[in-house]
């Protein structure tokens, strides 16, 4: 064993008994506990809030906009399928575009019984929706394949089921904007459609408003033959729209229209991700407040250990060994407080949806309101990468801290300080 090698493994032995502190001041005991607790509690609250910001992209990105189109093409008038599949072939070869599928969207009004509600009719496409929307995945009870199984089923949110007072198999009436005219009165033009599922995404304008019925029935109940007025777009890459929707637009014969997820919900993607960063800065300040207690504390058990670091300077310890035991001993704080921190915010990240729900449940109040928010509960996405990221910050910080308290150790004079003490 080198002489190097054992004098790190000196330093090493003596930082971790310097973690207990003398007899002479419990308050430097009190102040070390304190900072261990501090930097436990950063890195909990850190690793959560950014678990519950991945949790809201995730949602956002992945379930929202897996349900919704990432584009779509629309005309003011129903145009004729014919028209749309020049259309729809042009935009096919783009390598951008991986899927298509026609819609017949317009608004109505959803009846049952005495209850109404204003609604946005979607007439698609039942097997070409299915590489469009991950609506398959959010539905609660049946299934969107009633929609191509018999004629006139509908496949509606669990909010408008619940506000009309439907489950499956009962019967909803829907209203189309345009009036019948005949020698007596004008009349609505109506239909009753029974409910063949009932989905749940979690965002007020998706469960509350839209409603998905087959092409064909959607073009007899809005007596458009043959025709729609939409084309939805998947792409490769949600997050490009800025690079191709030039090229999209580019393919498009004059009064058709080119609408993106970005004019949907790219404000509040961006503000989920711009709080992610302001609130993500903010927390590493809170650590670098826990950093800057270990200064303090580190600087009162060189005070305490004065005797100490006198008697080992008298026995032949140089300054670089003081430093070393120092810098170990904030490192060891660091490495406690970071490793019981994460556990704990491990620990809040997995039940963090489930405490949200049941203080809910117990206040009887909606935390979060669909009303503003794109979703109406909180998620969460525990990241190794987070982890990763904050236990190694945390290190660092502790690593730096660490040093001006070595230096002060290290300039300790052995004659001086056993005057002294």
């Amino acid at each position: 064993m080198t002489q190097s090698t054992a004098t790190r493994g000196l330093s090493w032995r003596i930082a971790r008994r310097y973690i207990s502190v003398g007899r002479r001041s419990q308050l430097v005991g009190f102040m070390s506990m304190l900072t261990m607790i501090g930097l436990s509690l950063s890195v909990a609250i850190l690793i959560t809030v950014l678990s519950v910001m991945n949790g809201f992209d995730k949602e956002v990105r992945e379930n929202v906009l897996g349900v919704l189109p990432h584009a779509a093409v629309s005309t003011p008038e129903a145009t004729s399928a014919e028209q749309w599949q020049a259309v729809d072939q042009a935009l096919l070869a783009l390598p951008s575009v991986i899927a298509t599928s026609p819609v017949l969207q317009t608004n109505g009004v959803a009846a049952a019984g005495e209850v109404s509600r204003g609604i946005q009719v979607n007439g698609i496409d039942p097997e070409r929706e299915q590489q469009m929307s991950r609506l398959a995945d959010f539905m609660v009870t049946g299934s969107m394949s009633a929609l191509s199984d018999s004629r006139f089923n509908i496949v509606l949110g669990q909010s408008l089921a619940n506000q009309l007072n439907v489950d499956m198999g009962d019967l909803v009436t829907l209203y189309s904007l345009d009036v019948s005219i005949n020698p007596v009165a004008p009349l609505p033009v109506q239909r009753r459609f029974k409910v063949g599922g009932i989905y749940r995404v979690g965002t007020q304008e998706l469960d509350e408003r839209m409603v998905l019925i087959a092409l064909p029935d959607a073009q007899a109940l809005y007596r458009e033959p043959g025709r729609y007025n939409g084309l939805r777009l998947r792409t490769d890459d949600l997050l490009a729209v800025s690079r191709w929707r030039l090229q999209v637009a580019e393919q498009l014969p004059g009064g058709y229209f080119l609408d993106t997820w970005t004019q949907w919900f790219g404000a509040i993607y961006d503000n989920i991700r711009l709080s992610r960063s302001v609130v993500g800065f903010l927390l590493w300040l809170l650590v670098a407040v826990a950093a800057f207690n270990l200064v303090v504390s580190l600087v009162m058990i060189v005070r305490d250990k004065h005797a100490d670091i006198a008697i080992l300077r008298t026995m032949g310890a140089g300054p670089g060994l003081i430093a070393r035991i120092f810098v170990w001993q904030g490192c060891l704080i660091g490495l406690f407080g970071t490793l019981l921190g994460m556990l704990a915010g491990v620990l809040l990240s997995l039940t963090v949806s489930d405490l949200f729900q049941w203080i809910e449940g117990l206040t009887g109040s909606q935390l979060l309101s669909a009303d503003v928010y794109p979703i109406d509960f909180l998620p969460s996405e525990l990241r190794w990468q987070d982890m990763l990221m904050v236990s190694g910050g945390v290190i660092v910080l502790c690593l730096l801290a660490s040093l001006y308290p070595a230096r002060r150790a290290a300039g300790v004079h052995a004659a001086e300080a056993l005057r002294h003490d």
